[in-house]
């Protein structure tokens, strides 16, 4: 079954746009990256890794209640609108075997793999929802970078907790305890499967903008080599992820991962079948000329 989201899912805080006057107030080192553009609306160089890097701050501050927020040099720097928009479709997936209503509270434990030095969806998860989060990830920098966002927010101590995967080639082996429950497992897998895909991903991003690649601040949104690399790609690394899952299907009510590539699908659902899910599902995600998509499992039945 699949789902077409033109815009942000109608529960997202962030379909109104950016509130850059209330931002600023949240975040005041926001304010000298903000500029009225062409329509005279106010705006950041969307290339500008600091600039992303302070907007992604100022809207943890004003709409999550963060008061702690950083990131290593270098590291992903997530859009937070679109990882929301994740966490609340997936709210609506868990809400299917609840007779429509959304799971709420601590009880809801959601393991999130790759979770990076920004914390994201332990982040928006815990604050809009009430989830317990554990997030898993074999960057040592990133791991302690996590930690540290916790310990500084009073808000997510004791709601979110961070693992190190020591096993980088398993997923799931290693973290997942064997008698530990979860509702739902979350990912955002690297994209490429190599640095050169990674650059010329990025080289025609810029000209699709008009911008030149000596103007732009490179990648502006950051990324650690296994942030965004992995033996094949995406559909490597969800191949992986679901042989791997099905040792671990009484552990899970869902499994899932975002898909960026629509190309991508049919090799995903191909291994679907093979390992014999009990069942999947496929939610389409879109927002301007951004497309990307959830795909979901179980071993349930």
């Amino acid at each position: 079954m699949s789902q077409n989201k033109k815009k942000l899912h109608p529960r997202n805080l962030h379909n109104d746009g950016y509130p850059f006057a209330d931002l600023i107030k949240s975040c005041p080192e926001l304010k000298e990256y903000v500029y009225r553009g062409k329509s005279e609306r106010l705006t950041i160089d969307f290339s500008n890794q600091q600039a992303l890097k302070l907007l992604n701050k100022a809207l943890l501050i004003h709409y999550y209640g963060i008061r702690y927020w950083d990131i290593p040099e270098g590291y992903l720097c997530p859009a937070v609108p679109s990882r929301a928009d994740y966490l609340h479709n997936v709210a609506d997936l868990l809400s299917s075997s609840q007779s429509g209503k959304i799971p709420t509270g601590k009880s809801i434990k959601v393991l999130d793999i790759g979770t990076g030095a920004n914390c994201i969806y332990p982040i928006i998860g815990h604050r809009q929802y009430g989830w317990h989060f554990v997030g898993t990830d074999i960057d040592e920098v990133a791991v302690r970078a996590a930690r540290a966002i916790i310990e500084a927010n009073p808000n997510l101590r004791g709601a979110i907790s961070i693992r190190q995967q020591n096993q980088p080639d398993s997923i799931f082996k290693g973290v997942v305890k064997p008698k530990e429950r979860f509702d739902l497992c979350i990912c955002n897998p690297p994209f490429f499967d190599s640095s050169e895909q990674a650059s010329k991903a990025s080289s025609d991003k810029w000209k699709k903008l008009g911008i030149k690649m000596e103007q732009a601040n490179y990648r502006n949104f950051g990324g650690q080599r296994n942030e965004l690399e992995t033996k094949g790609g995406e559909v490597g690394f969800i191949t992986r992820m679901i042989e791997e899952s099905k040792e671990f299907g009484n552990n899970f009510k869902w499994f899932s991962t975002l898909v960026s590539k629509r190309n991508s699908l049919p090799f995903i659902h191909k291994i679907l079948r093979k390992m014999e899910v009990g069942e999947s599902r496929g939610i389409e995600l879109e927002r301007g000329q951004k497309k990307s998509r959830i795909v979901a499992w179980n071993f349930l039945g």
